[in-house]
C-alpha cells in the first residue's frame, strides 16, 4: 500500500470539509497537519480522526473500539489502520456514495474514546446516532 500525503484533490478536500464539520461540532477539538502531511482532528491533543490521500483515494482513520472495529472490518471498504490498528484505529476510503450518518457515529465514538471523561460525558448518546 503507497503512503498517504495531504489531502489535496477536489474529492478529498470536499471530504475533509464534510468530517472537519463533524468534528468541529465537537467541544474543544483542533485540527492539525502532521509531518507526514495527514489532517488529525485531536481533542487534548490526542487525535481520533487522521486523513490523507493516496492513489488509492482519500481516507479516513478512526479510533474506534475494538468491538465496532471487528465489526467493520468485517464490512466492505473498511480495514485495520496499518501500524495503529492493535490500538483500535479503522481505515476507510471515502466513496462518492458515503453513509455521512454512519461515519458521523463512528467519529463521535473516537472522540469519545480520545477525550477527558468530563468532555466526552458532554456527547450525549442522542447526538452519536
Amino acid at each position: 500500500m503507497e503512503h498517504h500525503k495531504q489531502v489535496s484533490s477536489k474529492e478529498g478536500l470536499a471530504a475533509l470539509d464534510r468530517i472537519r464539520q463533524i468534528c468541529m461540532e465537537l467541544p474543544e477539538v483542533t485540527e492539525e497537519i502532521d509531518g507526514f502531511g495527514h489532517t488529525s482532528f485531536r481533542v487534548k491533543d490526542k487525535p481520533f480522526v487522521m486523513m490523507g490521500e493516496n492513489k488509492e483515494g482519500v481516507s479516513a482513520a478512526i479510533k474506534t473500539l475494538p468491538t465496532t472495529q471487528e465489526f467493520l472490518i468485517q464490512q466492505p471498504g473498511y480495514f485495520k489502520t496499518p501500524y495503529i490498528g492493535q490500538h483500535g484505529w479503522t481505515s476507510l476510503f471515502i466513496i462518492e456514495n458515503q453513509n455521512w450518518e454512519d461515519l458521523k457515529g463512528y467519529i463521535y465514538e473516537g472522540y469519545c474514546r480520545a477525550a477527558p471523561k468530563r468532555l466526552s460525558k458532554l456527547i450525549s448518546n442522542a447526538e452519536i446516532h
